[in-house]
């Protein structure tokens, strides 16, 4: 059976159930752009009506905006969609005679938002600072159901010398035992990390039982780079990935000349060489490089969803059409051949 966008698939022993295309609404709080409130709603709204019901955010998106957002058209639906937000980050403002921690050291991931709210984050793994932001989170969508909960950017290059630190709320700290107890009681279906770095899921898996995990810019049509050990040891584990940064930051949907954004950073010409290999591939099949690379992640059996995001109803409808797209079976090899070589 041909997996379209649509189509519904299990995580784990949760009875939760994903599309396999899902939206992922960091867009939605002015990444790389603004994105009018207006736009945003019909973007989502044109998710639904393509069959989507997947739908992750996060507070540190647009600071708290994205939550906002989706919280707004999901809750004038009917429920059968899947929802996922994350914990990690407590949002706070600046205010006179408050004490805050010190700005935390600028995060090599973090874009920066265009058009976010007017809070500041500040890091807490902790089991109070999970189960606080679990119910800030509730109060943001409007909603008393999230179906997922994922330990947000956690890893030593999100976080350099205060790695240690923040591991050790979510591990002796009880960050872990929060999520574990809001499981068992029913407020959340299940939950794991949602991470750019593959190692610390690898390590998480030494602490604790993970259901489902959010992995962006790791396995691609671009970057292999969780494939040989990761991947394998997640399905052994029963370990559901949700695969987030498919176009590892645009740079394999732009058109040729177009943007060349590269893990949120301006590509390097060596990366820029080999997007320009697998697409002439792709050319020579006269299929676009952005549907192999969409595509590509569900090819692993350990994939049970791919997540985009989207600024506009236009640009969701077009990666429904991508991801839809039937691909000859003998492309792959060539775009293998293509990578290795560049």
């Amino acid at each position: 059976m041909t997996t379209t966008a649509a189509t519904r698939r299990k995580v784990g022993n949760t009875g939760l159930e994903l599309t396999a295309l899902g939206i992922g609404s960091a867009p939605l709080g002015g990444l790389y752009a603004d994105v009018p409130t207006a736009q945003a709603v019909e973007m989502l709204q044109k998710a639904w009506e393509l069959g989507i019901r997947y739908f992750d955010t996060a507070p540190m998106y647009g600071l708290t905006r994205s939550e906002h957002l989706t919280g707004q058209v999901l809750r004038e639906h009917d429920g059968s969609h899947a929802l996922s937000t994350k914990v990690g980050r407590l949002m706070t403002t600046e205010r006179a005679g408050r004490k805050l921690p010190p700005e935390p050291p600028k995060n090599p991931l973090d874009p920066g938002w265009w058009n976010g709210l007017p809070f500041r984050e500040v890091f807490d793994y902790s089991y109070d600072g999970v189960m606080r932001s679990y119910d800030d989170s509730q109060q943001r969508l409007g909603m008393d159901r999230i179906d997922l909960l994922y330990v947000h950017d956690i890893g030593r290059v999100t976080h350099a010398d205060l790695h240690d630190h923040h591991w050790g709320q979510l591990t002796k700290g009880g960050g872990f035992r929060a999520l574990q107890e809001l499981k068992a009681a029913g407020n959340i279906k299940g939950f794991g990390l949602g991470v750019n770095e593959w190692e610390v899921i690898r390590d998480a898996l030494e602490e604790t039982d993970l259901d489902c995990c959010m992995l962006a810019g790791r396995y691609s049509l671009l970057d292999r780079d969780a494939g040989e050990t990761f991947l394998p040891l997640a399905q052994k584990r029963g370990v559901s990935l949700v695969l987030a940064g498919v176009y590892n930051s645009g740079i394999l949907a732009a058109p040729k000349g177009g943007r060349k954004k590269f893990n949120y950073a301006d590509a390097d010409p060596a990366i820029v060489a080999r997007v320009e290999a697998l697409r002439s591939v792709c050319d020579e099949y006269d299929v676009p490089l952005a549907a192999a690379a969409i595509r590509f992640p569900m090819r692993h059996p350990a994939t049970t969803c791919v997540v985009i995001g989207a600024k506009t109803a236009a640009q969701l409808a077009q990666n429904v059409e991508w991801f839809n797209t039937d691909l000859p079976e003998a492309i792959w090899a060539d775009l293998d051949r293509a990578l290795e070589n560049a």
